[in-house]
């Protein structure tokens, strides 16, 4: 008997990767989510409950990657687990190889792109407008974050199944995955440069006199190179986090410090 994943398990497939991240623990992180997410197409390809049991145990292997892109990881699993269910001489230990080497590489590009591009893009367009009292705000961050996550997902899980492993070990073996990586690394970073210029306005008021002359330290500062101040302390938050210091303390200190300097008047 020959056992396919038909278009509904791969649709509740879908639905369960939206918990991928409800039970993430220190130890083997999105196991549980990822295992959800598979029971679908455990109970579609396997009658015996000790198939069922062995098939969930394989996706309880620790994982972790970027939850947008993992529905293309299960899509491949799930062609997998149903190669599996069809051959005797399947070697069940390549699932989990496949989902340990793919997850990094799908992750750097998922990170990349949602976290990295689509994410602080959407959130520029809705802080614009809601620090104007704008209710589109908000929706606009949700419309811009959501649509392209929704399509990765959609589209990857499709992908993932009809593709199995031979087209993702394509694009690794002939270097395509990491020029990919490479692009959208360089494109993340000229978003974030752009957001740091435009919507991090720190300033400073101080300015002294000279020759009978006032000269105010903001314009030296731009004469110099616009947006000096925010570039100087997105740099040096950057080494403090390079340097293992806690975010929550930056968060906390930037806020007592930022207070302090208003009050003072050098910010």
């Amino acid at each position: 008997m020959n056992r396919k994943v038909d278009k509904r398990t791969l649709r509740s497939v879908f639905w369960r990767s939206f918990a991928l991240q409800g039970a993430f623990n220190y130890e083997k992180m999105q196991n549980v989510g990822y295992a959800y997410a598979m029971i679908p197409v455990i109970r579609k390809l396997y009658a015996k409950e000790e198939d069922q049991a062995a098939a969930l145990k394989r996706h309880l292997a620790i994982f972790n990657s970027t939850p947008a892109v993992t529905p293309m990881i299960m899509g491949i699993t799930a062609a997998m687990e149903e190669q599996n269910a069809n051959e005797n001489n399947f070697s069940t230990d390549s699932i989990n190889s496949v989902k340990a080497s793919l997850m990094a590489p799908l992750a750097g590009i998922g990170d990349s792109l949602f976290f990295g591009t689509f994410r602080v893009i959407a959130a520029g367009v809705g802080i614009s407008l809601a620090k104007q009292g704008n209710i589109l705000g908000p929706v606009l961050f949700w419309i811009l974050y959501n649509i392209p996550n929704f399509l990765v997902r959609i589209y990857g899980l499709k992908f993932g199944y009809k593709a199995g492993v031979s087209s993702l070990t394509r694009l690794q073996g002939n270097g395509m995955m990491a020029k990919l990586m490479e692009a959208v690394g360089i494109i993340g970073m000229m978003v974030v440069g752009g957001m740091v210029a435009t919507m991090l306005p720190v300033t400073t008021p101080i300015k002294f006199s000279m020759v009978g002359a006032t000269v105010k330290l903001q314009t030296i500062f731009n004469q110099i190179m616009p947006g000096l101040l925010p570039l100087a302390l997105t740099l040096l938050i950057f080494w403090m986090i390079r340097k293992k210091f806690s975010i929550s303390k930056l968060t906390i200190g930037l806020l007592i410090v930022g207070v302090l300097a208003h009050v003072v008047g050098i910010l």
